[in-house]
């Protein structure tokens, strides 16, 4: 339990002993509701809302969700499984296109790249593919994203990509940036993880993969500030060593760090190997250090 006196970070927001009653207050009060309007209600009551005035209710669910797994609360039970747009679509293998894309990137003529996350039919379209031929498969996203499509001129997917939450901690980054904790805490909404980056098996075009990397990131901090209120400083992405060697990045210009080590952030007795990845950065801003607070 919470002290009075002490606090934590969850989701990006500070709680206290008065915030953790408050939502016991609320579950013991009203034992009927779904954890959807229990979210709801606390959203509404603590006015937490982002940059354009929008309340954070998927934020207050993750909250609701990581203070249960703290043992902190206990939430009624789900009533529905998870969406398929969590659980991850798929579409029948048939009705994908199989004929190749080869050739130059200028024989593939012009391509559209659109920011689709409010597009529910482009949306959809995007996840099935990620959950298809991604190898991290795909569950949804939450909290702020975006998500681009690229496509050719007949309409046909090539590939997408995602851009979520950064990672709350990563060494090589942190040291990287120069700033303190309490600024990372502040200030991490200003980065962003590219977490998915996929071309379609059946597209196989030499630099179409650093060209679209380029032609994301010279839209993706007004994107954000478009949806969010607020631009984006820095642009994170972690490359799987064993399975990538990173190229289509470092043809983008990212900024190799270094490499994680190779350990979970559930890892707490140091035992569980995961595997290494290679740390890339991309500014967006010249003076992104000074903005992030180091």
């Amino acid at each position: 339990m919470l002290g009075m006196s002490e606090t934590r970070v969850v989701q990006g927001r500070r709680l206290g002993a008065e915030e953790v009653t408050q939502i016991r207050d609320l579950l013991a009060a009203h034992p009927d509701w779904s954890r959807r309007r229990l979210s709801e209600v606390l959203c509404a009551a603590w006015d937490w809302r982002n940059s354009v005035g929008q309340l954070k209710d998927m934020a207050t669910r993750s909250l609701l969700l990581k203070l249960e797994a703290s043992g902190l609360i206990q939430l009624p039970a789900r009533r529905r499984k998870a969406s398929n747009r969590m659980a991850g679509p798929r579409l029948p293998p048939q009705l994908w296109d199989p004929t190749p894309v080869t050739g130059t990137l200028a024989q593939l003529g012009p391509l559209a790249v659109q920011e689709v996350s409010c597009d529910e039919a482009a949306r959809r379209e995007l996840a099935a593919a990620l959950a298809e031929f991604h190898y991290l498969g795909h569950r949804g996203t939450v909290g702020e994203n975006l998500q681009y499509r690229v496509r050719n001129a007949r309409g046909r997917l090539l590939g997408g990509l995602l851009f979520g939450s950064a990672a709350w901690k990563c060494r090589a980054r942190d040291e990287f940036i120069g700033w303190s904790a309490e600024q990372r805490k502040q200030l991490l909404h200003l980065l962003t993880n590219n977490s998915r980056f996929l071309i379609l098996p059946f597209v196989q075009v030499p630099h179409l993969a650093s060209w679209i990397l380029g032609r994301v990131l010279r839209r993706l901090s007004q994107d954000w500030e478009s949806k969010y209120g607020h631009p984006i400083v820095l642009v994170e992405t972690f490359v799987e060593r064993e399975r990538f060697a990173g190229t289509s990045y470092q043809a983008a210009n990212w900024i190799r760090l270094g490499a994680t080590t190779g350990r979970s952030r559930q890892d707490r007795a140091h035992t569980l190997a995961v595997p290494v990845k290679d740390v890339y950065l991309y500014p967006l801003r010249r003076h992104f250090r000074q903005e992030l607070g180091a």
